[in-house]
């Protein structure tokens, strides 16, 4: 008889990705993962893909770095068609995630404007419907943060700025998105552990990752009659183009990560599972509910 295996080994979560210190850099926003150093593991080379998504049709805004690429490679490798929303200088990022989709053998559609147009957020919800021949997966995951010291720092210009990519994007989205989504479709909003422990710096951002957690809780209860799922995933602190490009002080960013107990950042790839599982069929019970990944960090 063959031998029986031995006790599988297990990766060190501690020693899994880079630590800090990282290396002092600085991008215009939005930033480009392709530029970070080191890049961003968004599971391009880790995630497999059990069928488990096989024959959706989902929706990633922000689709082109950090969480949403990470969930929309996971899709894809899931079974799923994926359409993908980013800002046109997010083009080289988006790219690689569009070539990554169809080599999953899936239909990717790249979807690029701002979201803080009202009018934008619904053409993108109609095109997706239309190039994807329907809708039941909804990630509003793009974001905006912005690094000030004080209150006092933060313009009339810039609130507005992160209230409507937040906010008033994942408003119009979900409005336009809803009459297309069956019973047993998913909607998932990316708040933050920010959004239970806000940094003091981060003023306007956090404000609007409670805001998140609010209506997801929200909106399941409204919309679980209509069979339709409506959860939350809140990271901590996460290595992506938001790190680089939000104003960060230097000092901070090569420390980033590391007051958490991991003592690392998290990578985009270790929350992938999550978006698969909120989105999933099999978790059919879970809606209202705040999925946390932050490395031990920032718990409520």
């Amino acid at each position: 008889m063959p031998p029986e295996p031995g006790p599988a080994v297990l990766p060190n979560p501690r020693d899994a990705y880079p630590k800090p210190p990282f290396r002092r850099q600085e991008q215009p926003w939005p930033g480009l993962a392709g530029r970070m150093e080191p890049r961003p593991d968004h599971g391009e080379h880790s995630y497999g893909g059990n069928g488990r998504l096989a024959g959706r049709r989902a929706l990633v805004t922000g689709g082109d770095s950090g969480m949403g690429r990470a969930a929309a490679i996971a899709y894809a490798r899931e079974g799923a068609d994926v359409a993908i929303n980013y800002l046109p200088s997010e083009e080289p990022d988006a790219r690689e995630v569009v070539a990554l989709i169809q080599e999953a053998g899936r239909k990717a559609v790249a979807i690029p404007g701002d979201l803080r147009d009202a009018a934008f957020c619904r053409q993108m919800v109609e095109r997706a419907v239309r190039e994807l021949g329907g809708l039941d997966i909804l990630v509003c995951n793009a974001a905006r943060q912005q690094t000030r010291a004080s209150i006092l720092d933060v313009s009339d210009e810039d609130f507005d700025a992160t209230m409507k990519t937040n906010l008033y994007a994942p408003f119009w989205t979900i409005k336009a998105a809803l009459p297309h989504l069956p019973p047993g479709a998913a909607i998932i909003g990316t708040t933050s552990e920010q959004a239970y422990d806000p940094s003091p710096e981060l003023y306007d951002y956090a404000q609007t990752k409670a805001a998140t957690m609010n209506y997801v809780k929200s909106l399941a209860k409204q919309l679980a009659p209509k069979g339709i799922r409506v959860n939350g995933v809140a990271p901590g602190p996460i290595w992506t183009p938001l790190q680089v490009s939000g104003g960060a002080t230097m000092e901070k960013l090569e420390r980033f990560g590391g007051q958490t107990p991991l003592g690392r950042p998290g990578q985009p790839a270790e929350l992938a599972s999550i978006y698969v599982q909120l989105a999933a069929a099999d978790a059919g019970y879970a809606t209202g509910q705040v999925y946390g990944a932050a490395g031990g960090s920032g718990q409520p």
